[in-house]
């Protein structure tokens, strides 16, 4: 008998301070979730104001398509990298404005292992803005320290290699070693060793809000 935890959402919100965070941390998720729920990604920052960054919005798009979100939940805020902390409360209320507006029954967001200050800030303002919801959080490996996940999610082959394609759409990080597909492979088979899975997908828990009913 299979007594793992089947965990539902019908909505489900996944927020990044920049383009590739989302889909470096969740991409086999989404991949294989996009075509059974209601699945929203939101970055809030488009990076534009690098010269080299400027092909990241739509190499994004690329990649989300490529996970099966359609343009229509995919979001990108114009907030200034590097400057998150700065503009914290204006972060905070555009997170309460996307809860009024959309209740997602589960968020991600980046871990509270990442020293990104960008990252860091967008944690802690998903927090306060989704009080009422449970939180995950995801690793971006390039900028985070002592992450261990503790909610794992089994993929399989095909969210693998749907999440390698979606990295590779982001041609300005060729050269990046986090872009590397086999880095990208071994994480996934890491994190299913674990929990005996052949793949998986690791998050920390950072909220979980769950009620306990008993079968008849």
């Amino acid at each position: 008998m299979n007594h793992d935890m089947a965990f539902y959402g019908r909505k489900v919100c996944f927020i990044g301070a920049h383009p590739d965070d989302i889909e470096i941390g969740c991409g086999a998720l989404i991949s294989h979730i996009s075509g059974k729920t209601e699945v929203h990604c939101v970055t809030l920052s488009d990076n534009q104001k690098n010269p080299l960054l400027k092909n990241v919005v739509v190499e994004h798009h690329c990649s989300m398509h490529i996970l099966g979100v359609p343009d229509e939940h995919i979001i990108v805020g114009n907030f200034e990298t590097r400057r998150f902390p700065q503009a914290r409360q204006e972060i905070l209320e555009y997170l309460i404005r996307l809860n009024q507006n959309y209740h997602p029954d589960i968020v991600f967001v980046h871990t509270k292992s990442d020293l990104h200050q960008d990252h860091a800030t967008v944690t802690e303002e998903t927090l306060r803005a989704f009080r009422g919801t449970t939180v995950l959080g995801y690793d971006v490996i390039r900028s985070s320290y002592g992450f261990f996940p503790q909610f794992l999610v089994e993929v399989n082959e095909e969210d693998v290699n749907n999440k390698i394609r979606a990295l590779a759409e982001y041609h300005t990080y060729d050269a990046k070693y986090y872009f590397d597909p086999e880095l990208t492979r071994s994480i996934l088979v890491k994190n299913g060793a674990f929990v005996e899975r052949k793949f998986a997908e690791g998050f920390d828990i950072l909220r979980i809000i769950g009620a306990f009913g008993c079968l008849s």
